[in-house]
């Protein structure tokens, strides 16, 4: 189901035109902002001097740490009365980032979700339990919104509680559920300890994003659940959830809703890459009101395919997040990114579908540990866990191999006791830093 085809299977050429003319909109938008004003000035960012979309290529980025130098408000481009909502990211590396909405960008935000969730399989009257934590954190309340928006009705049943989670999907049996990948496991684990097999409970199709994660992990999910896992992507600098999803049909890539965020790959000096080529994404908000947001480098690391995909969308995709530019690894030398590390493992016969890498930095040169937990299966071949046991030693060797014949990581394989690696309500800490 297309919720929008006039927009999302619009051929190319009037969409490009659509998107020059928002692009001049909202870079006059952003031009009322302090910083945008400067720098617009200093290089030359005329809106009327945008003839075609390349022209784009000279304005200059934003880059996360203009939100914290901007704090809390220095980015918005509206008076505070013609806010109507704020949000903000948990500020783990620093300060949150704080961003607004006026009531057209609620309304454009409700209109992308929608998208989205018929994208992966959502139909009007059906159910969808939404366990993305409410608040400030923009998954919540972004999913809620555009179901609602679309004819779905909303389990608001929030991130956490995970026997909630069981009970509520046992009794109502929604047709789709909306978490992180790693919650998703969570909850096909803990139903599958209560005996029950969670490809009975009706699901359909479930949404999860807000953390990379493998094809290797997507099949898990979906054995344990029984429905299909569509992967989405957002941010709250742009907008929340409802950038970018997965058609349900192919599943090759994320539509990106291009008539509202208009989106680059660069490489490392910030040269635009050909399509196919891996780099880092970079949004521009086309239609945003409160926030307006000229070449944000996201430091999500993916690629561009302009190609028409099979469902009949034209919209052009991205490739699944590989990793962020500041979580990738360096070991030795070896650059890896966790989602690979995860797809290798998942690869190993006999391992639970948990790790957690930790990362040494105290000595001169960094030292990887990788954790990884036996499957319950083995360990009760085994009449429990004994870390002497020789065919732990063998599980070990086993995991190293495959380390190092897929990502030439020489890595400490640590196999602990089941139940051991922290299990995720959220966001899965999938890096544990030593300094």
């Amino acid at each position: 189901m297309i919720w929008s085809p006039d927009v999302e299977a619009m051929p190319r050429p009037e969409r490009e035109a659509l998107q020059l003319t928002r692009l001049r909109v909202a870079v006059r938008r952003a031009a009322r902002v302090p910083l945008y004003r400067d720098r617009l000035a200093e290089g030359g960012g005329d809106p009327g001097a945008l003839a075609t979309l390349a022209d784009l290529r000279r304005l200059p980025f934003t880059r996360k740490a203009d939100f914290r130098d901007q704090y809390p408000l220095g980015l918005f481009a509206v008076p505070m009365t013609e806010v109507v909502r704020i949000h903000a990211s948990s500020g783990t590396r620093g300060k949150p980032t704080v961003v607004g909405y006026t009531t057209a960008d609620l309304h454009v935000w409700r209109e992308v979700m929608a998208r989205s969730l018929a994208a992966a399989g959502a139909r009007p009257g059906e159910l969808i339990q939404n366990a993305y934590g409410y608040g400030l954190f923009t998954g919540g309340l972004g999913f809620h919104d555009g179901a609602e928006h679309m004819g779905l009705t909303v389990v608001p049943a929030s991130s956490g509680n995970t026997l909630r989670q069981v009970l509520l999907l046992r009794d109502l049996r929604p047709q789709g559920l909306a978490c992180t990948p790693s919650f998703a496991l969570h909850i096909g684990e803990s139903l599958r300890e209560q005996g029950i097999d969670g490809r009975t409970l009706g699901l359909r199709y479930g949404l999860f994003g807000a953390e990379p994660w493998s094809e290797e992990l997507r099949a898990e999910i979906e054995a344990v659940l029984g429905l299909r896992a569509v992967d989405f992507y957002g941010l709250s600098e742009i907008i929340g959830p409802g950038v970018a999803v997965e058609c349900a049909e192919v599943r090759r890539g994320l539509h990106v809703n291009e008539d509202h965020f208009l989106p680059e790959v660069v490489d490392a000096a910030g040269e635009p890459v050909p399509p196919g080529v891996e780099g880092e994404l970079v949004l521009t908000t086309l239609t945003k009101e409160a926030l307006p947001v000229v070449r944000y480098r996201t430091g999500d690391v993916t690629s561009l395919d302009p190609a028409p995909c099979a469902c009949g969308r034209t919209t052009v995709r991205m490739a699944r997040i590989k990793g962020r530019t500041d979580d990738m690894l360096v070991i030795k030398g070896v650059n890896v990114y966790p989602s690979q590390v995860e797809a290798a493992l998942l690869q190993v016969e006999d391992l639970a579908p948990h790790y957690q890498l930790v990362v040494d930095r105290r000595a001169a040169f960094p030292r990887l540990e990788v954790h990884v937990e036996p499957a319950d299966l083995l360990v009760q071949r085994w009449a429990g866990f004994d870390p002497t046991h020789p065919e732990v030693g063998a599980l070990r060797q086993r995991v190293a191999d495959r380390l190092r014949a897929l990502l030439a990581l020489r890595p400490e394989v640590v196999v602990v006791a089941p139940k051991t690696i922290p299990r995720s309500e959220g966001k899965a800490v999938r890096v544990v830093e030593r300094s």
